[in-house]
């Protein structure tokens, strides 16, 4: 009998609510979602409807007022001490007097590990993700999208088990997203981690994603879940397809919808 694995991410009744002066604001409610091994969930909706919120708790900086959150049976915090947990954010937060090597050294230092700007591992992964040569720049000296590169492979450094995105190409022009779009599912598709990606980018979450999960704002919570038809691996040239474009319009439909 085969054995049954469990899911990567475990998230069970969470809610989390934030208190003002006047009133009391539900950032989400009743949120239950599993993460297979090795699946891309993409979480989709406009500003506001509690994604960044999620992803804050997924990832142990934030606690949830209700539920639970498990990452391979452990609390965020603990997991994210491993080094089992890759983060990339839409702000880089890249330090400036640091070269890209040494930025990405730091994850490693931080965790206790002997590690070198100049080691190999960290010259092939800024190689995986085309910033070979640029080992010894400084952050000012990068574009955006080579900025946000630098910030993708900080969180691979550590070898991650999950790999949590928050809108890491949000601030970026349409080309530079787009490629990146690309680059990043060469980089799922050879190393399989089980990522989550907070996106409001329709078209980006339909190329990326195994499942779509829609989210309503007032309080956040899921809408719908969507998986997504086109197999793996899936060519640029699907961003033209029209079949691709019907998707793409039903998934707008499905943001726009009232929820349950």
């Amino acid at each position: 009998m085969t054995a049954v694995v469990p899911p990567d991410i475990d998230i069970t009744g969470v809610g989390r609510s934030y208190r003002g002066r006047s009133r009391t604001t539900d950032a989400l409610r009743d949120i239950d979602l599993s993460v297979a091994r090795h699946e891309f969930v993409a979480f989709l909706g406009p500003s506001g409807c509690g994604k960044s919120t999620l992803l804050r708790l997924m990832t142990g900086l934030d606690q949830p007022d209700v539920g639970t959150i498990r990452l391979r049976g452990q609390s965020p915090r603990t997991f994210r001490r491993t080094g089992a947990l890759g983060i990339a954010f839409q702000d880089p937060a890249l330090l400036p007097w640091r070269s890209v090597a040494r930025n990405l050294a730091l994850p490693l230092q931080v965790l206790g590990r002997r590690v070198r700007p100049a080691d190999q591992a960290i010259r092939t992964l800024l190689k995986r993700v085309g910033l070979d040569g640029y080992e010894d720049a400084l952050p000012g000296q990068l574009s955006g999208g080579m900025r946000q590169r630098a910030a993708l492979a900080r969180a691979l450094v550590t070898d991650p088990s999950v790999l949590l995105l928050d809108e890491p190409f949000g601030a970026l022009d349409q080309i530079t997203r787009r490629m990146l779009n690309i680059e990043l599912q060469r980089i799922w598709s050879s190393q399989r981690i089980t990522t989550v990606l907070m996106t409001h980018g329709i078209d980006e979450a339909a190329f990326l994603a195994d499942r779509i999960v829609v989210m309503h704002a007032r309080p956040g919570r899921i809408a719908r879940i969507v998986d997504v038809p086109f197999p793996r691996p899936r060519d640029p040239a699907l961003f033209g397809h029209p079949d691709f474009t019907a998707f793409c319009e039903h998934l707008m439909h499905a943001m726009q919808a009232p929820g349950p």
